[in-house]
């Protein structure tokens, strides 16, 4: 009998044994969350603080190359671009001319900006199609009518390419064909 007595003291002490270091790690599990929980930074603040970091690195990182493009002369060179197809213009019967058909090719500063006007070609088309047709075919005959065009042409390309890069790089515009019938 005194065999039985001892194993259920030893039952009753490693099951308090047991119980007792399950409730030491838990008190140390929560102490630690607790203070993981307090100590720390919420979510948000630290995403806020990311953001701000990377948006002032990227400012000094667009400054930088700003500052190369500004001191880089191949950024600033100038660089013409072949407006792809020849504009063609249909006039009223009693014009001077049934149709005219001009090639341009625009002087523009800097190797990037060639990228925009490729980019943005179908607005700049249509502004110069638009420029075309106001000039009118009789005054579009003269000497004086071509060099009011080519500078509404200018002005209109110019425009575009303001509103799309905040500058305008457009240097001149020159006529490769001008055809009238």
């Amino acid at each position: 009998m005194a065999e039985t007595d001892s194993k259920d003291g030893e039952k009753k002490s490693s099951k308090k044994l047991i119980v007792i270091i399950a409730i030491v790690i838990l008190l140390l599990g929560g102490a630690a969350g607790g203070y993981f929980f307090f100590m720390q930074k919420p979510a948000g603040e630290e995403h806020a603080e990311n953001a701000d970091k990377k948006a002032e690195e990227s400012k000094s990182a667009e400054e930088e190359k700003a500052d190369e493009h500004e001191q880089d002369p191949a950024a600033n060179a100038e660089v013409y671009y072949q407006i792809t197809e020849p504009l063609l213009v249909n006039f009223p019967a009693n014009a001077g001319a049934k149709i005219i058909k001009i090639s341009v090719t625009v002087l523009i500063k800097g190797e990037a900006n060639l990228a925009v006007m490729k980019k943005h070609e179908p607005m700049i088309r249509n502004n110069l199609l638009m420029a075309i047709s106001s000039i009118g075919a009789d005054k579009a005959k003269t000497l004086e009518g071509k060099k009011e065009l080519q500078t509404m042409m200018q002005s209109e390309v110019g425009k575009v390419m303001e509103l799309m890069t905040k500058k305008n790089p457009v240097q001149a515009v020159y006529f490769t064909d001008f055809v009238m019938q």
